[in-house]
């Protein structure tokens, strides 16, 4: 079942791109925007990514807090933020516990037999740890509406 509009968010505990233990809770007090991506280094992936990258200042001024999670290993996530110049965390739910409890998976991906990733979906995510906006697309093809993410950030206070 995934996470709904309302819902608490769930808590987690995730490796970021430098192995450094993160938990959504350590975000409690701001805005976080997870942003949940197939992976690294694939075309539509990296536009996203480097979508919110340049959304930055916007977030920043919402006071809001940018969090992408794939199911890549940390060094390849390192290797992803530095050759786009990302500027913001990035975890790794290799694992896939995590977006199995947010939005569930793609399964099969590219193809493989077995192999599965996050389906691309966002989630705002309010100072209280409520989820206030969420997305999650079937077609992993697809991008977020971006001004859609934007305004749902504004409308929280």
């Amino acid at each position: 079942m995934p996470v709904k509009v309302g819902d608490k968010a769930p808590d987690f505990s995730l490796p970021d791109q430098d192995r450094n233990l993160r938990r959504l809770s350590d975000y409690r007090g701001k805005k976080v925007v997870l942003v949940f991506f197939p992976g690294a280094f694939t075309s539509v992936c990296t536009k996203e990514m480097c979508t919110f990258r340049d959304s930055l200042s916007q977030f920043s001024k919402l006071n809001a807090e940018v969090i992408g999670i794939s199911v890549n290993d940390p060094v390849t996530l390192k290797a992803f933020a530095e050759h786009n110049k990302l500027g913001f965390t990035l975890l790794s739910d290799y694992s896939r516990e995590v977006a199995k409890k947010y939005a569930g998976l793609y399964e099969d991906f590219l193809g493989l037999k077995g192999y599965s990733v996050a389906k691309r979906s966002v989630f705002i995510i309010d100072r209280d740890g409520v989820v206030r906006y969420a997305w999650i697309s079937e077609d992993a093809g697809k991008e977020p509406d971006y001004r859609e993410v934007a305004a749902a950030l504004e409308k929280i206070s």
